[in-house]
């Protein structure tokens, strides 16, 4: 009786092993894959034309991006290194050797997720750098001998620094260079709430005082510790700018609206933390009728740096806004490239204007952690 007992109990085990072998062989695969966010996509772009989701939040969305896109990029950044000059840094002429233009060129590499050591155009992003952190003076400045009205460049240059520090925040140069220019970035507030031209608070005007606050941004996004009143400062001020007509004009005195200096009092206001408000409405459908690529000249002045600032503030808004925009200006900036593959721009030269054209073209990328939402 025992015998049989025992010999039942055997044979039921046996059948459950059996059967729970046979369901862990169909149901459960041998080896798990890494969720889609974790995997490290490669420079170069992280999904393929027509914007396959990968799994990562910010990839472009669908026919954001497509092959003749990223031809261009390419050619883009072709030209783009052969415009680096020997101590790392960009600009030639009366711009020559100029951190902002700099700063703005390893944007566009860091653009395509290009880093320091990592990626085909990471030497150029990492010798960029060493020529900003070169030229970090004591007072905090960022400014190379040919800088003229250093506060631009300065806020590109903290921009750049704001940026690298995010997606490498174990470089102790970078956070220290970063600390620094912020600080006197805050020290030259004029009593408006606005910057100039020299790091001195007495003027202020729209154009350089959304370079300060896109960097002060960049800044308090990778950690850094940014005075709440500055921005309130220069919230206050940005819309003492606009106009009844939601353009904005260049400084406080009267002046008429531009859109380039419009495309960049929206943007200050957004990356202000303003998202929602009757100014940014107003400054959205300025910028939709004056200046929604195909209607205003792209032969004009500040076109490359106006489209900087719009494409930027028609991202941010999203919606119809960016569906109507990004379309527009991504075919009007690919008809505009030279054979040499690079962008000009007779005022501030070829440096400049590719570094602007990439980075609004890649901005569907959402690399740069500033454009992520």
């Amino acid at each position: 009786m025992n015998r049989l007992i025992t010999a039942t109990v055997l044979a039921i085990l046996l059948f459950v092993l059996t059967a729970f072998a046979a369901t862990a062989a169909t149901s459960s695969p041998a080896a798990p894959a890494a969720p889609a966010a974790m995997q490290d996509p490669p420079p170069g772009g992280a999904g393929g034309a027509g914007g396959e989701d990968l799994g990562a939040q910010n990839n472009p969305l669908q026919d954001e991006m497509n092959e003749e896109l990223y031809d261009s990029v390419q050619r883009g950044f072709v030209y783009l290194k052969s415009q680096q000059n020997s101590d790392g840094s960009f600009g030639r002429g009366r711009y020559g050797r100029h951190v902002g233009i700099t700063a703005l060129c390893g944007l566009a590499f860091m653009s395509d997720g290009h880093l320091p050591g990592r990626g085909p155009y990471g030497e150029q992003v990492e010798k960029a750098l060493e020529f900003v952190i070169a030229n970090v003076t004591e007072t905090g400045l960022v400014a190379a001998e040919t800088s003229h009205g250093p506060m631009y460049g300065h806020g590109f240059a903290t921009l750049f620094l704001g940026e690298l520090y995010g997606m490498t925040p174990d470089d102790r140069r970078i956070r220290d260079a970063l600390v620094k220019a912020v600080e006197l970035i805050e020290g030259t507030q004029n009593d408006e709430g606005g910057w100039r031209y020299n790091p001195v608070p007495v003027d202020a005007d729209i154009s350089v005082t959304i370079c300060e606050i896109m960097a002060l941004r960049s800044a308090r996004n990778s950690g850094i510790k940014v005075a709440k009143r500055t921005i309130d400062n220069a919230v206050q001020y940005v819309r003492a700018c606009q106009n009844p007509d939601g353009g904005f004009k260049y400084m406080l005195q009267a002046g008429g609206s531009a859109w380039p200096r419009t495309a960049a009092g929206v943007s200050s206001l957004f990356y202000a933390g303003i998202h929602e408000d009757d100014s940014i409405d107003r400054g959205l459908d300025y910028l939709m009728r004056n200046a929604l690529p195909g209607r205003a000249s792209p032969g004009q002045a500040h076109y490359y740096y106006g489209h900087y600032y719009a494409a930027q503030a028609m991202y941010l808004a999203g919606g119809d806004h960016w569906g109507r925009w990004w379309p527009a200006v991504r075919d009007e900036l690919m008809a505009k490239q030279s054979s040499s593959g690079g962008w000009l721009d007779h005022h501030a030269g070829g440096a400049y204007a590719t570094a602007m054209a990439l980075i609004v073209l890649q901005m569907p990328k959402r690399y740069l952690p500033i454009f992520q939402k």
